[in-house]
């Protein structure tokens, strides 16, 4: 999918963010659309503690694997960080888990998501968020989010865990999604499939673009 980035991107991480992606994130720490309850940040920040603490990694091990400053990590750890789609990707690839296993809360045998509901994480460098609205269960290896981006720069992500597979339906917009050095424009009700282990992209042509991704894992 859009989103996950390179080590190239940690210097960027430790930057202010603009007003705008300010916002964004303040938004997100206070509901992202979670139930009613939720702490979305706490959540993480203990999905991230638990997956480092079983994985065997200290905080510096870690960050440096993902390519994150080591006070950055702490940050997000104590709570207190508002971490970006960059960000989580990067440690999601550093600890060998889903995205979605650092972001996802536990979730009822029927779960609805409305419009305009769901966990959702911003891109710090593309008018881009994500919400995840269903991880894989156990011994299953997809996840899907549902896609907002506007025209501007675009949300390059560098390689997933090896193998991974992302699939893309356009729901509303134009964009061109896909391979870097490849992408396909698509438009409502068009879909394409990729690689998701090599760079890809997904750069909104139109206002209001959204889309719906669903991730494979290996």
């Amino acid at each position: 999918m859009g989103n996950p980035p390179g080590r190239d991107a940690a210097a960027a991480h430790d930057k202010r963010p603009t007003d705008a992606a300010a916002g964004r994130a303040a938004a997100g720490r206070r509901d992202a659309g979670a139930a009613p309850g939720v702490d979305v940040v706490a959540q993480i920040a203990a999905s991230v503690r638990r997956e480092r603490e079983r994985s065997g990694l200290s905080l510096t091990e870690l960050a440096r694997r993902a390519g994150i400053a080591k006070s950055t990590l702490s940050q997000l750890e104590s709570g207190s960080g508002n971490p970006s789609v960059e960000i989580l990707w990067s440690l999601g690839v550093a600890l060998g888990v889903p995205f979605s296993r650092l972001v996802d809360p536990p979730k009822a045998q029927v779960r609805v998501v409305r419009a305009g509901e769901g966990q959702v994480t911003y891109s710090e460098r593309a008018d881009y968020a994500a919400t995840l609205l269903a991880s894989c269960p156990p011994n299953a290896r997809r996840d899907i989010f549902r896609i907002t981006a506007e025209p501007g720069a675009p949300r390059t992500s560098q390689p997933h865990n090896p193998g991974s597979v992302e699939h893309v339906v356009v729901g509303a917009g134009r964009a061109l999604v896909g391979p870097a050095d490849d992408p396909v424009e698509l438009g409502p009700g068009d879909y394409v499939t990729y690689p998701g282990d090599a760079p890809h992209i997904f750069h909104a042509l139109e206002p209001g673009t959204s889309a719906v991704i669903v991730m494979e894992h290996v």
